[in-house]
């Protein structure tokens, strides 16, 4: 057992990471209808970062021989993929809905495979890429289920802000592993830069005067204050750190496909909250288990 965790660190780190994500988007769903996204999206940030350092002053000496081309790379996929990312990605929400959103998602593992691959030279088995074809597949089927009461229209905005997402979080994902292959930075330090990073991001477009007339006042009182500081323990003091780690020990790809997860971890929620579930949607999770199968064996070389 000890033997498989070491040798899929990267696999089950981001299953973890899709796992606690999936659990926060239910408690994120409910706070979105009080709190405007960018705003939320600052405060959690800030919440995560608060409980980095404190970890990290526990843990003792921190940032020891760190390069500057390091902090600054780790920085930018901040910039990119937490800051601007994000930010598309709540922009398509609002204008596609979550099942075409989450939809146009499924295309970011095969973007950062692709890049990993042209930009850091990273080699998938055959195996590897079949198990994120599969797993793909059986997300986009799960997600592409037609629902007629929540429908919302296509909007040529929201797909462009689909497919910026899409592709911001992949070139963030690969800066971030290839920052973490150049260096001895462990996750949650690397985590911590690219909270900094997408938060100074974050907090620059509160401030842009066309979203600041958009905002919706709103009081914090302590009880959202205390359901925001649990959400951004489980989806991005823990959620990011793991999905670090699954950059650090696994490929671009493979990490970036098992972090996509979060729609198959939602159907076990739904079923306890009493919802039904369709036939389409267990066999979607079924096909997306057959090819994270196959990922689990890459490194037989086949």
């Amino acid at each position: 057992m000890i033997a498989l965790f070491n040798n899929y660190v990267g696999e089950i780190a981001a299953l973890s990471a899709a796992l606690l994500w999936a659990i926060s988007s239910v408690v994120y769903s409910r706070l979105g209808l009080k709190i405007p996204p960018l705003q939320l999206n600052f405060y959690k940030g800030i919440v995560a970062i608060a409980f980095i350092i404190i970890t990290l002053y526990v843990q003792g000496a921190a940032f020891t021989n760190l390069s500057m081309s390091s902090i600054a790379l780790l920085f930018l996929s901040g910039i990119i993929g937490i800051g601007l990312g994000d930010t598309a990605y709540f922009a398509a929400l609002n204008s596609l809905g979550a099942r075409r959103t989450l939809l146009m998602e499924t295309a970011s593992p095969a973007m950062g495979a692709l890049l990993a691959l042209i930009f850091i030279g990273e080699q998938l088995t055959y195996s590897a890429w079949s198990g994120i074809s599969l797993t793909i597949m059986g997300i986009a089927w799960v997600i592409s289920e037609r629902n007629p009461v929540v429908e919302i229209g296509v909007s040529r905005q929201g797909v462009i802000w689909g497919i910026l997402a899409a592709i911001a979080q992949a070139v963030g994902a690969v800066i971030s592993r290839f920052a973490l292959l150049q260096s001895d930075i462990t996750p949650l330090e690397s985590t911590l830069i690219r909270l900094v990073g997408g938060t100074v991001i974050v907090l620059s477009l509160l401030f842009l005067p066309t979203l600041k007339q958009t905002q919706t006042r709103w009081q914090l009182s302590w009880r959202s204050l205390g359901i925001i500081a649990i959400a951004a323990m489980m989806s991005t003091y823990f959620g990011i750190w793991l999905q670090q780690t699954s950059l650090k020990f696994a490929p671009t790809g493979i990490a970036q496909t098992l972090l996509a997860t979060s729609p198959l971890f939602i159907l076990p929620i739904v079923i306890l909250r009493g919802e039904k579930v369709s036939l389409r949607a267990v066999l979607g999770a079924i096909i997306s288990l057959g090819g994270i199968a196959l990922m689990f064996v890459r490194q037989s070389g086949f």
